[in-house]
């Protein structure tokens, strides 16, 4: 069954994934570790999930957890390439996908603006929410949640030594 993990803390698109979860009737796990009071509508598909302050905790909840038929809502890289790596789908709150032709890119990039971070450079900020980037989430997660829905086709197996 598909599930969607939202990285909730900093995701601006919580409402808006809440809208295409339920539409599609989506259980719906909302991982933060509870620093902010953060408002869930009343719905038996939606499940909060408070982990313990620290570096990675929510990460790491959502990480262990994840299945190839499920969806993550993250502006985290990293967690976005732990997703990938168990076959799972994901997607930045810009409507992003995140892919394994992709993330390796972006890591690398993350890791340079960290290091310039450190020495002292203003790296800048991502850009501000627009709502072509709302309306592209919205479209990208429903495309990824109804493909995630989809039964795997039946995979032929070839008998040792071939037909």
């Amino acid at each position: 069954m598909t599930a969607l993990y939202i990285d909730a803390d900093a995701c601006p698109v919580r409402e808006e994934a809440f809208r295409v979860a339920a539409r599609l009737q989506v259980h719906t796990h909302v991982v933060s570790n509870g620093a902010r009071g953060i408002l869930l509508p009343e719905s038996p598909l939606i499940h909060r999930v408070i982990v313990t302050e620290g570096a990675d905790v929510a990460d790491d909840w959502i990480a262990e957890r994840i299945t190839a038929q499920d969806v993550c809502v993250t502006q985290d890289i990293p967690l976005a390439a732990r997703c990938l790596e168990k076959g799972a789908r994901a997607l930045n709150a810009k409507g992003h996908r995140w892919t394994t032709e992709n993330i390796g890119n972006a890591l690398a990039g993350r890791a340079v603006a960290e290091h310039l971070r450190s020495t002292g450079a203003r790296t800048g900020g991502p850009a501000g929410m627009t709502q072509q980037d709302r309306s592209r989430f919205l479209s990208e997660l429903d495309t990824l949640l109804r493909a995630a829905m989809r039964p795997e086709p039946p995979r032929m197996r070839v008998p040792p030594g071939g037909f």
